[in-house]
């Protein structure tokens, strides 16, 4: 999986077969609709936030502020995400996945 602060090119991201349960490729296209992004991003953006609250992104991703490789500005936009509340994080997520699929498009 790619870190959340990269883009990737669906060209070159990993890519990975899974099968669903009856009916649920159906609600993860609806509600990823209701979220005005793809289902491809609803569902990593998913993953992403259930392995953030297990702890088991923060050394992948090198979310920690006291990173070296982190700059003052992604470290001072990382300490803002977290005081977000969930809500408002997702909401920034799908705005941000939604203008880098536009971008993409239009590139």
């Amino acid at each position: 999986m790619r870190p959340m602060k990269q883009t990737y090119s669906s060209r070159t991201a990993d890519k990975f077969v899974v099968r669903l349960p009856e009916g649920m490729r159906e609600r993860i296209a609806d509600i990823a609709r209701s979220h005005h992004r793809s289902m491809n991003s609803e569902i990593i953006a998913r993953l992403e936030q259930s392995m953030l609250q297990e702890g088991a992104l923060d050394d992948d991703l090198s979310l920690a502020n006291d990173r070296p490789e982190l700059t003052l500005h992604e470290r001072e936009l990382l300490q803002r995400f977290r005081q977000l509340s969930r809500r408002q994080q997702n909401a920034l997520l799908a705005l941000i996945a939604h203008d880098a699929e536009m971008n993409a498009e239009q590139a």
